[in-house]
């Protein structure tokens, strides 16, 4: 698979994650925050292991390893936004989880020395101001819920590291579908010692449980996994950050809510950072953030 498909499969990715923020508003009305974390995963990991159950079967350590780690990784960044959206607003919530376009490539540079291309810098800059411009709609102060959104950020930074160094080793299927199993096994956990676990009652609160599961986690953790073996942690981070974009046009679509115009310029500069980083990149040796046409990083 060529780097630019992968990243368009990224796209598509976030995408369906941009319309989760609908479905995880209304699934709220209906559970519990650990329920739901728990029902979007385990249900996304039982629709996929029923249909490749027999693959799953011969599941490796390796893999097996990687996926609990990115599994808790997946329950900490879901109860992080949902419990941090408890104490701060979705703007500032929706700002500071997608750090993530900034964490990466930090993170990429102190923990693998790896240095990033100088376009990627400025794209993930443009993206970052496009972030606020696009989700902050007053003054910003820090408060509990602002930290876990940040910590959020961090730890979805790490997933996609993880993942990145996950998909040269492991079996990339087995490694998206298993983490979903983790993620669902650590929301029911918490959610049996901390509240009480139960099913929506209602056909919304069942419609947006589904479209979580299946749209959202099943498809795209999976497709995450897959198509991140042929780009970049940096490049996914940045692609990650057209989230909040697709979140405000799935909003104006469907919950009639319209963007001020520095929003529309927000979402610009979002897309001009991803479009920089998708301009002809130039070769790096076996490892580095920067790769060649065609040339993936495993």
């Amino acid at each position: 698979m060529k780097p630019r498909n992968a990243d368009l499969l990224m796209m598509l990715v976030t995408m369906s994650w941009g319309s989760s923020y609908l479905f995880m508003k209304n699934g709220l009305d209906s559970v519990s925050p650990f329920n739901l974390v728990a029902l979007r995963f385990g249900l996304a990991f039982v629709l996929c292991a029923a249909i490749w159950l027999k693959r799953l079967r011969s599941t490796d350590k390796i893999t097996l390893m990687y996926s609990f780690i990115l599994g808790f990784l997946l329950f900490a960044v879901s109860a992080s936004v949902i419990f941090g959206l408890g104490s701060t607003s979705t703007s500032n919530a929706g700002f500071l989880a997608s750090l993530t376009v900034i964490f990466v490539p930090a993170l990429s540079a102190i923990v693998l020395k790896q240095k990033p291309e100088a376009k990627l810098i400025v794209g993930a800059c443009s993206a970052l101001i496009g972030i606020g411009l696009l989700t902050i709609s007053g003054p910003m102060s820090v408060k509990a819920g602002d930290l876990l959104c940040i910590l959020a950020a961090m730890l979805y930074a790490a997933h996609i590291l993880v993942t990145g160094a996950a998909a040269k080793t492991a079996d990339t299927l087995n490694l998206g579908i298993l983490q979903l199993g983790f993620a669902g096994g650590f929301g029911l956990s918490f959610s049996f010692m901390f509240e009480h676990p139960r099913l929506p009652e209602s056909t919304g609160g069942w419609v947006s449980i589904l479209m979580l599961s299946v749209v959202c986690s099943a498809i795209g953790y999976i497709v995450q996994s897959i198509a991140q073996k042929y780009t970049t942690p940096a490049h996914t981070g940045l692609v990650f950050s057209m989230e909040p974009v697709f979140a405000a046009i799935f909003a104006y679509l469907f919950a009639n809510e319209l963007l001020p115009l520095r929003g529309y310029v927000g979402a610009a500069l979002i897309l001009l950072g991803v479009l920089m980083a998708e301009m002809k990149r130039k070769s790096a040796a076996p490892g580095g953030i920067g790769y060649g046409k065609g040339e993936g990083v495993s």
